[in-house]
């Protein structure tokens, strides 16, 4: 069947071209190349759900059918009342340089999920030089969450079943489920009868990637736990109580909630000026603490975008500026972004009417380019 996009593709193969910023060079990609990629698998998808409607509404179990993983519940739960019991005890009694160490650190670890686990491995909205691929497996390693496959894999399905039953962290089995809760039990069937079909193979033979998750505790011990703790302790003489308290306690919690509020916040509250039609939404507030992953309207319509926004400049997309940095000096390349007048066609179309146009000129504003 054909559909509005694939017009645009049409129009866009005609008339447009993409210059995708390579630092100081460029090169010029089809924006139909990418499309006709994009609208293969929803044709995929459609076939799928088709032929499988049936198997599924007799495989879909009840919410409250779900078993509870009882160890996760305590762990997290009890994570969070140690970290607010720190930050109450220990909070006048911490040095400053400490807490300047743990912005640096929680930085530090947002790049590596943002840059890292979902631009670039998820995504593979640009490709990266072998330092840049070790930076952020390292980045992400500090962030202590699950080992690359894990991450890619539920983060993939999600995309390309957000918001059913076969979506990880479905939004619309509400705020806690959304946010954490999707940690405590075990994950809907579906989850897994889809996950089976996504693509894999890419981070299955990735050699840096299978070697990371081969020895995956002892990194995340170390970067995540270990030497953030150490660093204080003998840096300026932090005590161990205030080090461990406000490095692998409070500053762990708030990264994963940083990370978790993308699922949850970002797919429950804000506008919608790309797409209407599905729930990810444009939060302000997700984009500053998550390093710009907030504009998630935006980047569930256009998900290869390597900016995984319009919006916002280097001030609300931190990820974005490093990304580019890396560009300058040629270790990030091949930089995907869709041509301003798809966004513009889109937006028009689909959009809840909040969208407007990025002026062309941004250099005193701090904002990135938009091709």
């Amino acid at each position: 069947m054909r559909t509005y996009y694939d017009d645009i593709a049409k129009n866009e193969k005609k008339h447009i071209s993409t210059m995708v910023q390579m630092g100081a060079k460029t090169t010029t990609i089809t924006e139909y190349d990418v499309l006709q990629e994009e609208m293969d698998l929803l044709k995929n998808d459609q076939k799928e759900q088709k032929t499988t409607s049936c198997e599924e509404e007799q495989s879909q179990l009840p919410v409250s059918k779900q078993e509870i993983i009882w160890t996760n519940v305590v762990f997290i739960t009890l994570l969070h009342v140690a970290a607010v019991y720190c930050f109450c005890n220990y909070f006048f009694t911490t040095k400053y340089q400490t807490y300047i160490w743990a912005f640096i650190v929680g930085g530090i670890g947002g790049f590596g999920v943002t840059g890292g686990a979902h631009r670039y491995f998820t995504h593979r909205s640009f490709k990266a030089k072998l330092p840049l691929q070790l930076i952020l497996i390292l980045c992400y390693t500090v962030s202590g969450q699950n080992d690359i496959p894990d991450w890619v894999r539920d983060h993939r399905v999600h995309h390309k079943f957000s918001e059913t039953d076969a979506d990880p962290h479905n939004a619309n089995r509400g705020f806690f489920f959304s946010h954490v809760g999707w940690l405590m039990q075990r994950k809907h069937p579906e989850v897994y009868r889809k996950g089976k079909t996504i693509d894999m193979s890419d981070i299955n033979n990735d050699p840096l990637v299978q070697f990371h998750t081969k020895h995956f505790l002892l990194f995340k011990l170390l970067l995540c736990f270990i030497i953030p703790v150490l660093v204080p302790v003998y840096a300026w003489n932090e005590n161990w109580t205030e080090a461990i308290s406000s490095l692998a306690i409070v500053r762990y919690v708030l990264n994963l909630n940083f990370t978790w509020s993308v699922n949850s916040v970002a797919h429950i509250w804000g506008s919608k000026p790309y797409d209407n039609r599905i729930q990810p939404a444009q939060n302000l507030m997700v984009s500053i603490v998550a390093m710009g992953e907030g504009w998630h309207n935006y980047h569930h319509v256009f998900p290869w975008d390597y900016r995984a926004a319009e919006i916002g400049g280097y001030l609300l997309n931190t990820t974005t500026f490093w990304l580019d940095l890396f560009s300058k000096i040629g270790w990030a390349y091949n930089l995907k972004t869709p041509s301003k007048k798809l966004i513009q066609e889109v937006a028009v179309r689909h959009g809840d009417g909040s969208w407007r146009e990025v002026p062309e000129t941004t250099e005193h504003t701090g904002d990135y380019k938009t091709s």
